[in-house]
């Protein structure tokens, strides 16, 4: 019985039983309940393809979207101090870094690249709401300087995508004092004449709102983005009413004025093209390539070809 208890039986179940199907296959949408086959969600750039709405996008799956070719490189960025406040909640503040950093295969919340689009050199940046928020501390703040001082070197214009939760509570006055550390980097970059392009996604809040992701040249959002510094529901307990349909959405800030644009994010790269090119005064840019031209078709050879036909002329008789 041991033999038929021990091999047979578990042999005979594990070829009937039924395969576990892994769980990161489907998605769900937040917005209609939609599940969503994770290929064609990725083909589709995070959007749902039932209802159009903009789920979260990792900054190297939109750098990957947003590069010719997918190709860009990483600038560096210089290390802060870390947990400079020895802070601890539930778990000590190294240990909540670790942890962002295992999750999402990332150092910090923000990633800055430079690369081309559209064949115009830029360099760029964005935030990582899945790491803690997206919150702004040290790092973050580097990261910025890091970008305008890139950008001011190779003279090319700042793309910067911004998603966060305001600063972060782990480093105190510290996360703060980035708000002005990143707008005189900003500044440093229009004394140089070179854009500042910001793309505000899903969410953008507290104090990143109130820095440098409201100083743009031009201001762009992604489809039904939450863009405010407190959210409607802090805004609603304190006023104790109703806020308007629709409040602090990015059609709503476009409507009063806050905002220039609302771009879907498959229409975002032609557009970021279009502006960056506009802005440094270059021509429009090539949206594709001509096949070179025959060595046949051209007039040189046309011209030899119709000699060649033309009869040849008499020679003249001898006198």
């Amino acid at each position: 019985m041991n033999w038929i208890t021990n091999y047979v039986r578990p042999t005979i179940n594990s070829l009937f039983s039924r395969r576990e199907v892994p769980e990161n296959l489907w998605t769900k949408c937040s917005e209609c309940g939609t599940m969503l086959f994770h290929r064609e969600l990725s083909d589709n750039l995070q959007v749902c393809l039932n209802c159009n709405h903009h789920l979260a996008i990792s900054p190297r799956e939109r750098f990957n979207a947003l590069f010719d070719a997918g190709t860009f490189a990483e600038v560096s960025v210089p290390e802060p101090v870390a947990d400079p406040l020895h802070f601890r909640d539930q778990k000590r503040y190294p240990d909540r870094l670790k942890a962002a950093q295992k999750a999402n295969n990332e150092r910090e919340a923000m990633l800055v690249v430079e690369g081309e689009i559209g064949r115009t050199p830029v360099v760029a940046a964005a935030q990582n709401f899945a790491f803690m928020g997206g919150s702004m501390g040290m790092y973050v703040g580097n990261a910025i300087i890091a970008a305008c001082e890139r950008a001011v070197e190779r003279r090319v214009p700042l793309i910067l995508f911004a998603a966060a939760g305001g600063a972060r509570m782990q480093e105190g006055i510290l996360s703060l004092m980035q708000m002005p550390r990143t707008t005189v980097a900003l500044a440093m970059l229009k004394e140089a004449g070179l854009p500042y392009i910001c793309v505000l996604t899903h969410p953008t809040t507290g104090g990143v709102t109130a820095s440098y992701a409201m100083l743009g040249d031009v201001q762009i959002a992604e489809p039904n983005a939450l863009i405010c510094f407190a959210g409607p529901r802090v805004i609603e307990q304190t006023i104790r009413e109703k806020l308007p349909e629709g409040f602090q959405r990015a059609e709503y800030l476009l409507d009063h004025g806050m905002l220039d644009r609302v771009t879907h994010r498959k229409d975002m790269r032609d557009e970021l093209i279009t502006i960056t090119r506009m802005l440094m005064g270059q021509p429009p840019a090539i949206h594709g390539e001509l096949p070179a031209p025959d060595p046949a078709d051209t007039p040189q050879a046309a011209d030899e070809a119709q000699a060649a036909e033309a009869p040849a002329a008499e020679p003249d008789p001898k006198p």
